[in-house]
């Protein structure tokens, strides 16, 4: 964690004994300058006092050798400005915190052109990186959505490290965006207003005399939900520019009932017209039995199947409904060849592979499905090839994520003859996964179900974590997106001066990484089924099916 994260400790501190007004007026970060003649990145940084690799990282699409009259993004000094020091976002608006959320994703496809280079290479079109001076291997995978193996897959001369000036592939370039939903269209209601609240363990009174080291290496919980604020900070930021007048409200819950209680006795929250958190399962449930006003329960817990408020909205999508998403989609998409479902023989697995097996076999198309069980605690090869055929669809579930059954599976399959292909199928990436090589998923075509998609032609992918670095000095981690996303998403549907529940009912919303699909379950909750389907393709990158 870098010193901005514990500014923002020290910011929560001193302001979450009570309540946090974010107020809208505040002081401008950055500024323009126009580069003069001779100037250079590395003059203007040392003029300014600030490192040539930071001045490089606020002004990414630069290059290497900007021309003169170059607009180029500085800290705001609060002295004598270098030039006229028009507000940087009167830059950024126009043309890409608008396109940001209002672009479609068909769209983004076209635009992205405008952004990177695209190298032909016979029919296939690549998109293409300059190296600059700061660039490693982490920071063009995070923001590209490829892995380091892919990048010199394509690159072989990256075997020796990253060099300025390369220009290297990064990836192909595909223009397919599969879009089989009804998309939600977002819509700003004249003058609206809104008064949110955040309900977070920012725990401030217990960190107060600990060092950033001790809060951050030691506390997850700590690393997340600060992370989860400063994106949902993002979020506040761009709602505001695009017109809507937004209180903002924080909470410091310290993660126990009884403050939690206070502040519901003290703070009139049902004013409130959404709040997101408290972030575990009983203070989320002691909310919303207390209150009218729609509460957002924005992370995963074991313990959601439990929720009975019909204004608690769930975030995270059960885990049947992975289960349920694969399983369907193998229906609409097998037709002819071998199904086979591996199962490491214990209860859970059983249940699921009986689940799974009733399923397909009730589609017309689909008249068979094998199972492979461990036999003397593993699945020799010799068991997938009396099934696997060559020249055929072959696909195989996994139904568990048990490592040393997906580990026998996985090897097996990446040696199967030549003219025998696999395709690999799972509804539980975990763990177990994360110990193989993606090498090794690429060549069994993994493909599997996931609650976040990293969009590798999305525009809005590369301006969060733009201007997330911008305001934070680093990249934003999975938390950071997802405060963003479900912070924007819900009050973007409150923006359109209808009811939250009645925008449920109209479309699919996709943000920066992650998927809203609501609905009102049997029970009268609203849950979100909003899921992708991914693969591995062959150099690596993760695809998009559904």
């Amino acid at each position: 964690m870098g010193i901005a994260y514990i500014k923002r400790i020290i910011f929560f501190i001193f302001l979450t004994i009570l309540t946090i007004n974010v107020s809208n007026g505040q002081q401008k970060k950055y500024v323009q300058y126009k580069l003069k003649q001779g100037e250079t990145l590395k003059v203007l940084a040392k003029r300014l006092g600030i490192k040539a690799k930071d001045l490089r990282n606020l002004n990414p699409k630069l290059g290497k050798k900007p021309k003169v009259n170059s607009i180029v993004i500085i800290p705001n000094r609060n002295t004598k400005p270098l030039v006229d020091t028009t507000k940087v976002e009167e830059v950024v608006k126009p043309k890409e915190v608008i396109q940001q959320v209002l672009i479609n994703e068909d769209e983004i496809i076209e635009l992205k052109k405008d952004i990177d280079s695209i190298l032909n290479v016979g029919d296939v079109k690549y998109i293409v990186h300059a190296v600059q001076k700061g660039d490693t291997f982490y920071s063009l995978t995070r923001f590209y959505n490829v892995t380091q193996e892919g990048l010199i897959l394509l690159n072989p001369v990256l075997t020796d490290g990253l060099k300025v000036g390369q220009s290297i592939k990064v990836k192909e370039f595909e223009k397919k965006v599969i879009l089989s939903d009804t998309i939600y269209k977002d819509q700003i209601k004249e003058g609206v207003a809104l008064k949110m609240a955040l309900l977070l363990p920012f725990k401030a009174k217990k960190y107060d005399t600990l060092s950033a080291t001790n809060i951050f290496s030691k506390n997850k919980l700590a690393a997340i939900v600060t992370d989860f604020y400063l994106g949902a900070e993002i979020a506040i930021d761009s709602l505001r520019k695009q017109g809507v007048k937004l209180e903002v409200n924080v909470f410091d819950t310290e993660n126990k009932a009884s403050k939690i209680n206070t502040i519901l006795t003290t703070k009139n929250l049902d004013e409130q017209d959404v709040i997101i958190g408290p972030v575990y399962s009983d203070n989320a449930i002691l909310t919303a039995n207390k209150l009218n006003t729609p509460v957002v329960f924005p992370f995963y817990s074991k313990s959601q199947f439990k929720f009975t408020s019909k204004n608690l909205v769930k975030i995270a999508p059960e885990k049947s409904n992975y289960r349920k998403k694969l399983t369907n989609y193998i229906k609409n998409s097998f037709n002819k060849g071998n199904l086979i479902l591996v199962g490491d023989g214990k209860t859970e697995s059983n249940i699921a592979t009986n689940q799974i097996k009733t399923s397909l076999l009730s589609n017309d198309s689909i008249n068979k499905v094998h199972v492979l069980k461990p036999k003397d605690g593993y699945i020799a090869k010799e068991r997938f090839l009396e099934i696997l055929k060559p020249n055929e669809r072959n696909w195989v579930v996994l139904t568990s994520n048990n490592m040393v059954l997906v580990a026998d599976a996985v090897n097996s399959l990446i040696s199967l003859p030549e003219d025998t292909s696999v395709t690999v199928f799972t509804y539980d990436k975990g763990k177990a996964f994360d110990k193989i090589a993606n090498l090794k998923l690429a060549k069994i075509n993994l493909t599997y179900v996931s609650d976040y998609f990293n969009n590798d032609v999305s525009l809005k992918t590369d301006l969060f974590n733009s201007q997330f670095y911008k305001k934070n000095n680093g990249l934003p981690s999975l938390y950071a997106v997802k405060g963003f996303d479900v912070t924007y998403d819900i009050i973007m549907r409150l923006a359109s001066g209808k009811p939250l529940e009645e925008t449920f009912k109209e479309g699919v919303s996709f943000r920066v990484e992650n998927k809203f699909d609501y609905f009102k379950s049997n029970s009268g909750m609203i849950d979100n089924k909003g899921l992708y389907l991914l693969k591995y393709s062959k150099n690596l990158n993760i695809i998009r099916l559904e």
